[in-house]
């Protein structure tokens, strides 16, 4: 199993390993399942959006009290980054939506424009399941088009049609490509 937790700011990291970012309304769905899997293989942590206490983005700023901030200080540490989402309505679930809405902070807020610019260059990837063949391009472009804006580099997708539920089988070739690019090996 995975490591798992809501982040611990005072413990050193390796600036050089990977973290996940997981969004579900099912912890133990297909998603979760198959994050756990690249996670179990990377061995690396996943941090579940759902068990943080992290507001709607707000114009005002009146929400910086939040798990947010602490959160992205911790994040910065790690390259590259996984964020693991099933498609909801050709969309991300609700927790990684907020996350993603927040990076706005980092580019609003003048004490954190220097500590958001540290995204640039960092590598993402997604992680995700359906109940089709592939992610709608309208999940993956939420995901590719906020790598890109924030100069982020977009490093591949592991999707599994989950149609008939998940099983490790189904997902291996996505997630053992993905775990291949993220470790930096060529693919097979």
């Amino acid at each position: 199993m995975a490591r798992e937790a809501a982040g611990h700011p005072g413990q050193p990291q390796e600036p050089s390993r990977a973290i996940a970012l997981f969004s579900s309304s099912r912890r133990n769905g297909n998603t979760g399942k198959l994050i756990d899997h690249i996670a179990s293989e990377l061995d690396i942590e996943v941090i579940d959006l759902g068990e943080l206490r992290i507001s709607n983005y707000d114009y005002d700023h009146r929400n910086r009290d939040d798990d947010f901030e602490p959160l992205m200080r911790r994040l910065l540490e790690f390259d590259p980054l996984i964020f693991a989402s099933p498609v909801y309505w050709y969309s991300v679930a609700a927790p990684m939506k907020t996350f993603l809405d927040r990076l706005s902070d980092y580019l609003d807020l003048p004490d954190l424009l220097a500590e958001g610019r540290r995204l640039r260059g960092k590598r993402a990837y997604i992680a995700c399941t359906s109940i089709c063949t592939e992610a709608p391009r309208s999940f993956i472009d939420t995901f590719v088009d906020t790598f890109e804006y924030l100069g982020m580099q977009y490093g591949g997708i592991a999707h599994v049609d989950c149609s008939h539920e998940y099983s490790p089988a189904a997902g291996t070739a996505e997630s053992a490509a993905l775990i291949e690019r993220i470790r930096g090996l060529p693919e097979k």
